[in-house]
């Protein structure tokens, strides 16, 4: 049900776990008509939903545009993103008048030394006002994404929860993934069990929605915000909710983020414009998609 497209590999940020959404592109990015194309040929299939992602999709001169295209096909009901939010400011009023509905804001601290030592900038400020101004342009929901990391932010989910109420936004806690930067010895530094977390949550909610994506579950907090927990299952339970397939910056089609066997190149098909073929390697992906049971943490 939902498209996941990297519209660039490229980012202004240097984030010590990013995983490129688990493949590193090897060509040019995909122009706005060749996103166009593939859009066009995932709505064919039923897929109503969009969510571009990068790198940084900011980054982009033409995102805007892009953003304004992708919302007028025919049958999409949702274009969402997810960004480092550190461009977003200026761009959010542009990108909700395109078709913009709502935007994922990752923010790994409130605390500059931290931010910094996470991704490398000191953007902190730029990020909290973007959030502000996507609240302001009316993109809903708006979320913020923290991976949390054992002994860098791991001690500030209750300051990250008042931070989202107070926005108001919805607050996404996340398990690091084994994979990119992340795939090695940093697992092992920086990984943050959220299983104590969870109960801790469950305890305070006045209400547990469950969410079939990912079977994952959001806590409504009383006088607070709602709380996602992301975790990293592998297997059956978690791949069951999985409605995504992705589509990598250079065109390559990838059933699943853990995965780099599976991919389909779909560029050729895309520069020629050719709907039909793209849709067929869509299906096949499709078809490709099973339960992972690679390395990682299984809870």
């Amino acid at each position: 049900t939902t498209l996941r497209v990297s519209v660039t590999d490229r980012c202004n940020l240097n984030c010590i776990y990013c995983h490129r959404e688990g493949f590193r592109a090897v060509g040019d990015e995909l122009s706005v008509d060749e996103v166009e194309v593939l859009v066009k040929a995932a709505v064919r299939l039923g897929i109503a939903r969009v969510k571009l992602t990068g790198g940084e999709p900011l980054v982009r001169g033409d995102i805007v545009e892009l953003v304004e295209r992708v919302s007028s096909v025919p049958g999409v009901a949702e274009v969402s993103m997810t960004t480092n939010g550190t461009l977003l400011a200026r761009l959010a009023r542009p990108l909700a008048r395109a078709g913009l509905k709502r935007v994922n804001v990752n923010l790994p601290s409130l605390d500059p030394r931290r931010y910094r030592e996470v991704t490398g900038r000191d953007l902190l400020g730029e990020v909290e006002e973007g959030l502000r101004e996507a609240i302001e342009a009316g993109l809903w929901p708006v979320k913020v994404n923290v991976v949390v990391l054992r002994g860098l932010n791991s001690d500030e989910i209750p300051s990250m929860i008042d931070y989202a109420a107070s926005l108001p936004a919805i607050l996404q806690l996340i398990e690091l993934e084994r994979l990119g930067n992340a795939s090695g010895r940093l697992y092992e530094e920086l990984y943050y069990d959220l299983s104590g977390v969870e109960e801790w949550l469950k305890e305070r909610a006045v209400k547990v929605v469950f969410r079939s994506l990912h079977n994952r579950r959001k806590y409504v907090l009383d006088g607070g915000p709602e709380v996602e927990v992301v975790r990293p299952f592998h297997g059956p339970d978690f791949c069951m909710g999985c409605t995504r397939i992705r589509v990598t910056s250079d065109g390559r089609i990838k059933p699943c983020l853990m995965r780099e066997d599976l991919v389909l190149d779909a560029r050729e098909a895309l520069r020629r414009g050719d709907v039909d073929e793209v849709e067929r390697l869509i299906l096949r992906a499709v078809e490709l998609r099973e339960p992972f049971k690679g390395r990682g943490v299984t809870v």
